[in-house]
């Protein structure tokens, strides 16, 4: 009686977890019910106001009537993976902003939101008085956000900033690479990218902010910034010993071995991170003996003979397959890993698990793949809709902010709205 008890007690619990995480799955994302003025262009504003769209947050992408999407465009039309890659989970309108009903409107956007976003050049704000100090006559509990190359003060004040200007200028290409290949890239838009989140991440600060004292304030990011802000261990080394950390390639910089190690078939990698992974590790690719080898005793001492050690683990690695070692040296508690690419990673089981490649209908592509959320809430979760069509809401928005179908008809006439 007892065993058919509890058996009845375990359903009735798994049935109760099951309706709560289906309550939980139903409510509002984090950001619900928060309105930004997206007035960003190219890849790092954008990127900040999807982080905001996918987790909630009501997103008005402003585009001119002339030639909108026209920096992005291509041979295959306007909605490139460019675009699509950072403007999911907005709507978008087409505003003449200088014209002065257009202004009007995007003053009654503004008036009516919390958050602006901008990646203009340091002083275009200000210029089309839409400056923190402007808004915030009107409305302050306005929250602005400004996103630029080097930031508002210094010498490079005025200067354009890219990601590629950014990446050399902030050292990061000076230790990526080898010293062979001198400074390299990374292979994203990691400065745009990082200043979109770090931007995302100073908007909710202020959010949070104005919960304490119900006003506003001007938040502010660059891309030179966002990479000089995660130097991290790079910028430890030049501050303890007053020398520029040489490039590492392919190998941790203080740790060794840590890095890429070649098997029969293809290069994978190994993080060793303690004595006791260097110990399993020898054990595991049958060379006890190099814990006892002089040069390699202490973890010091795997660093200064790197490629001697880099040489007799290749070595004892080179009769299997790179998933032989990978699996091996995992279940021995050693962190081990393929490379993949692009293609081999989206195919991986893991990504799916995780749910990272999601998949929703367009209605001009047919098919849209994106990313998944890499932050998951399980009481709230993020939501992520496709990319608009350009000017795919102006009416929808409009009237949601008291334009008449009349008012409408004015407006695309003159020229106004698209």
């Amino acid at each position: 009686m007892r065993k058919n008890t509890s058996a009845s007690v375990r359903r009735n619990s798994a049935a109760e977890v099951s309706s709560q995480r289906t309550v939980i799955a139903e409510q509002p994302p984090p950001l619900a019910g928060i309105k930004v003025v997206d007035l960003t262009r190219y890849f790092a504003g954008p990127f900040c106001t999807q982080i905001l769209g996918d987790y909630g947050a009501e997103i008005f992408k402003i585009e001119p009537v002339e030639n909108p999407r026209g920096e992005l465009g291509t041979s295959k039309g306007p909605d490139n993976y460019f675009f699509l890659s950072a403007n999911r989970s907005k709507k978008s309108l087409r505003l003449a902003i200088k014209k002065p009903e257009g202004r009007e409107i995007l003053m009654r956007l503004i008036d009516a939101a919390d958050v602006v976003v901008d990646n203009f050049r340091p002083g275009v704000m200000k210029a089309l008085e839409l400056d923190y100090e402007t808004l915030a006559i009107r409305n302050p509990r306005i929250i602005t956000c400004s996103i630029s190359g080097f930031g508002s003060t210094g010498p490079l004040r005025d200067f354009p900033g890219f990601d590629q200007i950014a990446q050399g200028m902030s050292g990061l290409m000076s230790v990526t690479g080898t010293v062979e290949s001198g400074p390299t890239r990374v292979g994203i838009a990691i400065c745009d990218l990082l200043g979109g989140i770090f931007s995302a991440q100073g908007i909710l600060l202020a959010l949070e902010a104005r919960h304490r004292d119900g006003r506003g304030q001007r938040v502010e990011t660059s891309l030179l910034e966002s990479i000089v802000s995660i130097l991290t261990w790079s910028a430890g080394i030049y501050f303890e010993t007053g020398k520029t950390p040489a490039p590492a390639g392919n190998h941790h910089p203080l740790l060794s071995p840590y890095g890429v190690f070649e098997a029969s078939d293809r290069p994978f990698n190994i993080a060793c991170g303690n004595e006791v992974m260097w110990q399993n590790l020898v054990a595991a690719i049958g060379r006890p003996e190099l814990a006892a080898d002089e040069r390699f005793k202490s973890s010091g001492r795997r660093l200064k003979n790197r490629a001697a050690l880099t040489l007799e683990i290749n070595r004892a690695l080179a009769p299997h397959p790179a998933e032989h070692w990978i699996q091996l040296l995992n279940r021995e508690g050693i962190p081990s890993g393929p490379i993949l690419t692009i293609e081999e990673m989206f195919k991986h089981p893991q990504t799916a698990a995780r749910a990272m490649l999601l998949r929703m209908p367009h209605p001009e592509l047919g098919e849209y793949l994106t990313t998944g959320l890499a932050a998951k809430l399980e009481a709230t979760p993020g939501r992520i809709t496709r990319p608009p069509l350009v000017g795919e809401h102006t009416d929808e928005v409009l009237a949601a902010h008291g334009y008449s179908p009349a008012d409408l008809k004015r407006l695309r006439t003159s020229g106004t709205i698209a």
